[in-house]
C-alpha cells in the first residue's frame, strides 16, 4: 500500500519532462499570422517616398502611419504607387522576410476607403518580375534586409528617409550582390 503514492508522482514528473521538451521545440511548430486590421487610409502627408529604378516612371511612397512589423514576422504597410499624370494605385500589404513572400490585404478605393481582398494569399517576391520590382526593393533594401524584418515602425522609417537600410547598405559597401539571395 505504501507504494501507490509513488505512481501519481512519477506520472506527475513523467508529464512535466514531456512538457518541457515540448517547450523546448516551440520553433518546430507550424506559423500562425496573426490577423491583419487595416489601418487608416494614407494621408499626403505621411508618404514616405522610396527609389525603385531610374528606368521606372512611377513614384513609390509607403504611409509611414501604417507600418506594422508583427510578432508572426510580418510587416505590414500601405503602399502607394503614383503615375506621371497622376493616378494613383493605394495598397495595404504584408510582406514575410523569412519566406520572401507578400500577401495583398486591402485595395484603395476613390472615396479612400479599403477594400477586402477576399483572394489574400502568401506569393512569393520574385526576382525579375518587372511589375513586382518595387516589392523586392521593399524586401531587401527597407523591410527585410538579410532576411531579417526591421524591428520596430521607427527603424522602417529610418530605412526609408535614409533611402536605404543599414544592413541592406552594407551588402552594397562589402560587393554584396543586392540583387541576388
Amino acid at each position: 500500500m505504501r507504494r501507490l503514492w509513488l505512481l501519481p508522482c512519477l506520472l506527475a514528473a513523467a508529464g512535466a519532462i514531456a512538457q518541457s521538451f515540448e517547450e523546448d521545440f516551440e520553433g518546430d511548430k507550424p506559423w500562425k499570422e496573426v490577423e491583419a486590421k487595416l489601418p487608416r487610409y494614407p494621408k499626403p502627408e505621411s508618404l514616405l517616398s522610396f527609389q525603385v529604378s531610374p528606368a521606372i516612371p512611377l513614384s513609390y511612397f509607403i504611409d509611414a502611419e501604417s507600418i506594422i512589423p508583427g510578432p508572426d514576422g510580418v510587416v505590414r504597410y500601405s503602399l502607394v504607387v503614383r503615375s506621371p499624370s497622376g493616378a494613383e494605385n493605394v495598397t495595404f500589404e504584408g510582406m514575410r522576410c523569412t519566406t520572401r513572400e507578400r500577401k495583398l490585404y486591402a485595395f484603395g478605393r476613390p472615396d479612400n476607403t479599403w477594400s477586402r481582398n477576399r483572394h489574400a494569399l502568401w506569393e512569393p517576391i520574385t526576382v525579375g518580375v518587372r511589375q513586382a520590382e518595387h516589392r523586392l526593393v521593399l524586401y531587401k533594401e527597407f523591410f527585410c534586409p538579410e532576411k531579417v524584418m526591421v524591428s520596430s515602425r521607427d527603424e522602417a522609417i529610418r530605412a526609408l528617409q535614409d533611402g536605404m537600410h543599414p544592413r541592406a547598405a552594407e551588402r552594397y559597401r562589402s560587393g554584396g550582390d543586392a540583387g541576388g539571395d
